[in-house]
Order: C-alpha cells, then structure tokens, then sequence
C-alpha cells in the first residue's frame, strides 16, 4: 500500500489487493482530546455495570470532575455502540430493507459445538483514537472462531469475519446477533440463509441475549485493552492477536471444567 497520489487512489489500491478499506487502521477523526478521555471513561463504566444509561454515566462522569451534558454523552454513547441492558420506550424503526428476526435461544439448551454461533462489535480504545472489533464465538465451546479490526462501523469488516468462519469451521445450527445494522443487512443474513443457517436476534436493548459475546467482551477488556494504551491500529491488531490465541488455545474456563476453547470445540467436533 502506498500514500495517495494523482493515479492510484487509497479506493483504488483496496480494490486491487482486495482489502477492506476500512481495515487501514485510520485513528478518529472529528474527535477533541478530551471526548477521546471521555469515551474511554464511559465504556470502562459500562463494561463494569452495563446497566448505566446516559443519565447515570452524566452523574458518574460528573464525580470524576466531567460536567457534561445528557446530549453530549449520548452521542458518544452512539458512537462506541453502546445500549442499556434493559428494554427502552419509543424504539427506532429498523431500515426498511433490512428483516428483524426472532430470538431463536430462549429455553434451549446448548450442548454441542457448532450449534449456536454469536457475534458483537465493540469498541477498541487507542491512545489517539479507537477502533471497531467484531468477533464471532461458538456458544458451545466460547472458542473464537474469527474477529476482524475497523476503524468504520461499516459492514464489510463484519462480512469478512462471517465468511472466514463459515470457510473454516461452517456451518452453524443457529446464529445469534444484536440487530445492528451491520447484521441484519441483506448482504449478511443472505449469506447465513443460503448456508441454511437459522437466524436469531436479540430482543432490542437485551444485551444479555447474547450472553457469551458479552463476557468475552468483559474478559478482553480487563485483560488485555485496558491494561495497554495501543500506539495505532497496527498494534492493536498485533496485541489482540495475541491475546486472541491465548483466550482460544491456553486460557482455561472454570465453566469449561477448566478446559481451554479450543480444547472444547475441537473435541467435541
């Protein structure tokens, strides 16, 4: 990949190598110093209780020495795609385009790999900016079966992580996700459909629904992000990488018998 010039566009260079523009690993743009120090702040608080809503987070924030206001903490809360836990009145309408599924999990009991997959995006913090981390898991086992890195929150880079584990470890029974966008775009549940794969959505503002993805997100955050200030995208893809392959093939679960992931997934294949 080269700098942008007069011939060959950065757009252009991603189509010809076949990257994803989004993987480039730009920092933030558009956000002050101190909205960075406050996006931080508030997804440390919400990864510990997960039920503080903006008002709560305004109080929190205010303790710390922050006066800030509710519409300010709103949209920052809108950009590191965080929701309450709980259900909320006046639910936006979803895309015309794009069909809600049903949640698919309720009473059912998980006792093999590759009968329930999941997946969630949450934020990356930097040290000058964040990014995007979506990973799929198999409820089953909690092995990761793929995560991608996006500075934008665009499709593509969930599309990416689907299709690399549908090509490595495919199909599942059943795939459960929040109904962001990003998932129930016709590109990505048309490509669950034609692996005959069942689709189920979480219930909106039911974070809980998707419960595995939500402590792998606890986990990665209180043992590999929080404890380092990533100088760019590049090292935090290295250094999640790493962690990643530790949490899948070394990192025993009590809830696994003390078992690691892979240890799981792969002997119950």
């Amino acid at each position: 990949m080269v700098k942008p010039h007069s011939e060959l566009s950065i757009r252009y260079q991603c189509e010809l190598l076949g990257v994803n523009r989004s993987s480039l690993y730009c920092d933030a743009k558009g956000e002050t110093a101190l909205n960075l120090v406050l996006m931080k702040m508030i997804d440390e608080e919400h990864t510990k209780h997960p039920f503080s809503g903006k008002r709560k987070i305004v109080e929190y924030l205010g303790r710390k020495g922050f006066e800030v206001n509710v519409k300010r903490i709103k949209r920052l809360m809108r950009i590191l795609g965080i929701q309450v836990v709980f259900p909320k009145k006046n639910l936006s309408k979803p895309h015309p385009d794009h069909r809600i599924y049903p949640y698919l999990l309720g009473g059912v009991v998980v006792s093999r790999a590759n009968q329930v997959w999941s997946t969630d995006i949450t934020y990356i913090r930097m040290r000058h900016g964040f990014l995007y981390l979506v990973a799929i898991i198999d409820w089953y086992s909690r092995y990761v079966l793929s995560w991608r890195l996006s500075n934008t929150l665009d499709t593509g880079f969930c599309q990416e992580a689907l299709d690399e584990a549908l090509e490595n470890y495919g199909p599942c029974e059943i795939f459960n996700s929040d109904q962001g966008c990003q998932f129930t775009s016709r590109t990505f549940t048309d490509r669950l459909l034609s692996a005959g794969i069942q689709i189920s959505m979480d219930g909106k503002g039911r974070a809980f629904d998707n419960i595995f993805i939500e402590r792998l997100w606890r986990t990665v955050k209180y043992e590999e992000v929080y404890l380092f200030d990533y100088e760019d995208g590049e090292d935090a893809r290295t250094r999640l990488s790493a962690y990643l392959t530790f949490y899948n093939q070394e990192r025993v679960h009590q809830s696994l018998a003390y078992q690691t992931p892979a240890e799981v997934y792969f002997a119950a294949c």
